[in-house]
Formats: C-alpha cells, structure tokens, sequence
C-alpha cells in the first residue's frame, strides 16, 4: 500500500484513495510506474524523440502543475496540451476515465507525497482557481 502513513486521513476520503490507487494501477503503472517511479532515465529522450514516463512521486514534477493541468494532462494527452508538433507516448483518457476517476488518481498521487511538497502544489492550484474567471 502506497498511501501516506505521516498523514492521518479521513475513512471516507481512504476509499476514495483506494479506488484511485486501483485505478491508477490499472490504467498509469505500465508506463508511470507500479511505485510512481516513473521510467528509467526519465528526463532522457528516447531514441524516437520522446520523453520517458516521468514519476509521480516527489522526485518528479507532477506536483508542479495544478489539478486543472494535472486533470486536463490526463483528459487529453500531454501532446494535445504541448501542441506544435509535440509527441508523447501519454495518450489522452477522455472516454476511457469519468472526470471523478481521474480525480481519484491524481488525489492518489497526491496523497503519496510529503506535506511540503502537497502544500506548495495545494498553493499552485489555490493560485491558479483564483486567477480563473
């Protein structure tokens, strides 16, 4: 089990980190690791030009972004975010995932990190949904 044991979390919210953990087993570690280790050399183009499936854990950049990235990352693809040409292995899971799965994953990931590094992402987002219209 990868959840968080520094951090107490609600039951309620505990089945919902379940189900995004199974979903994310089932649908991100082929590429993005069983462990959110990501791929070997993450950073590192393959030979084809494209990046390996980073990690999501704390040493990668997920946390970076904001959920309506992070959510819109998952939705369509890297690709279709990057645009101009731009070619990823990450394909898009609109239709395959409802937006409340997707959450779920991206809250799973989330959940594995340490307090600073969900806080300075929490900041982001918090910053980004004040900016929206």
């Amino acid at each position: 089990m990868c959840l968080c044991a520094a951090t107490v979390i609600p039951v309620s919210a505990q089945t919902d980190l379940f189900q995004g953990e199974r979903l994310y087993q089932e649908n991100c570690a082929s590429c993005h690791g069983a462990n959110l280790e990501g791929q070997p050399d993450w950073r590192s183009r393959l030979a084809n030009g494209r990046l390996p499936a980073p990690p999501h854990d704390a040493s990668g950049h997920t946390w970076h972004h904001t959920d309506r990235v992070l959510v819109d990352i998952v939705k369509r693809g890297t690709a279709a975010i990057v645009g101009n040409g731009y070619e990823s292995d990450m394909p898009g899971f609109d239709g395959v995932l409802t937006g409340e799965e997707i959450t779920a994953i991206i809250d799973y990931i989330k959940s594995t990190w340490p307090d600073r590094i969900r806080g300075a992402q929490e900041s982001r987002t918090a910053a980004d949904e004040q900016a929206q219209p």
